[in-house]
C-alpha cells in the first residue's frame, strides 16, 4: 500500500488505500461484476498478473475485498461492505473525468479487447430473443488477433469468444474500432453510424433492426464533457 501520509485527515487515510496505482480501476472491475482472476485481467489488460495478485492481497488485507471458493472450486474475489461503499466514489470519479478531463477519444486510447469486454457485460438481455443468439463483431482496422469477437447469449448468460464458437451467427457487426468506441462512449449515435455506413450490419432483417436496442452504452455515455481551455 501507499506509505502513510501521516495525517489524521480522512481524505489522507482513504487515499492511502484507494489512490494506489490501478486500485480504482480494480475496484471498478469488481463493481462491474468481474470476480475471477482471469476476468479481472480481461478488464485490466495492461496490468501484470503479479501486480494484480499483489493489489488483490492488499485490498483483502485492507478489508475491502474477500476471497471465497466458488461452486467449481475456483477462487472468486468479492467486495466487502466497505469495498461496495466505494461505488459512488468510483462513479463520481468517472463523471468528473468525463466532464473535465476526457476529450474526444483518439487512436491512442483504443483497446479492442477492453471495449468488447465492456460491451459484453452491458447487453439488454431482456430485449433479446429467448433462444441462443450469436453476435459477431469485426473490427476492420484492429490487429489480426483482435479483429473478430463473438458474443454468445444463451439462457441469460453472455460469453465472449475470441474464436468462432461454431454456432450459427445471427447478426454480424462490422466497424472500425474508433467508431465503435465512440458509440460506446456516447459520442456518436448508433443510428447515425448505421445510416452513414460506418457500421455495417448483416443478418435477418428483424434482428438487424433490433440490435441497436440490445446494446447498452457506457455508464458515462450520457455525460457531456466540459469544454477545456480554447475549446468552444
Amino acid at each position: 500500500m501507499t506509505k502513510s501520509y501521516r495525517q489524521f485527515c480522512p481524505v489522507a487515510k482513504a487515499s492511502e488505500i484507494f489512490a494506489e496505482r490501478w486500485t480504482p480501476l480494480l475496484i471498478r472491475e469488481l463493481l462491474c461484476g468481474s470476480h475471477r482472476f482471469n476476468e479481472l485481467r480481461r478488464g485490466l489488460p495492461m496490468m501484470s498478473p503479479s501486480l494484480l495478485a499483489q493489489r488483490l492481497r492488499q485490498l483483502v488485507d485492507a478489508g475491502l475485498v474477500y476471497d471465497a471458493d466458488s461452486r467449481d472450486g475456483n477462487t472468486e474475489y468479492r467486495l466487502t461492505e466497505a469495498g461496495a461503499a466505494l461505488r459512488p466514489v468510483v462513479e463520481s470519479l468517472g463523471v468528473w473525468g468525463k466532464q473535465w478531463v476526457q476529450r474526444e477519444v483518439t487512436e491512442d486510447d483504443l483497446d479492442a479487447g477492453l471495449l468488447m469486454w465492456d460491451i459484453h457485460r452491458r447487453l439488454h438481455i431482456d430485449r433479446m430473443p429467448e433462444r441462443r443468439t450469436v453476435l459477431r463483431f469485426e473490427l476492420v482496422d484492429a490487429p489480426a488477433r483482435q479483429r473478430f469477437y463473438w458474443l454468445v447469449i444463451d439462457r441469460g448468460r453472455v460469453d465472449i469468444c475470441l474464436k468462432n464458437p461454431g454456432f450459427e451467427e445471427d447478426v454480424c457487426i462490422r466497424s472500425r474500432l474508433l467508431t465503435l468506441t465512440r458509440i460506446w462512449l456516447g459520442e456518436v449515435p448508433w443510428e447515425s453510424a448505421v445510416r452513414s455506413g460506418h457500421i455495417e450490419l448483416q443478418g435477418a432483417p428483424d434482428l438487424v433492426r433490433q440490435i441497436g436496442r440490445w446494446l447498452a452504452l457506457s455508464l458515462f455515455a450520457e455525460m457531456d464533457a466540459a469544454p477545456g481551455p480554447g475549446v468552444t
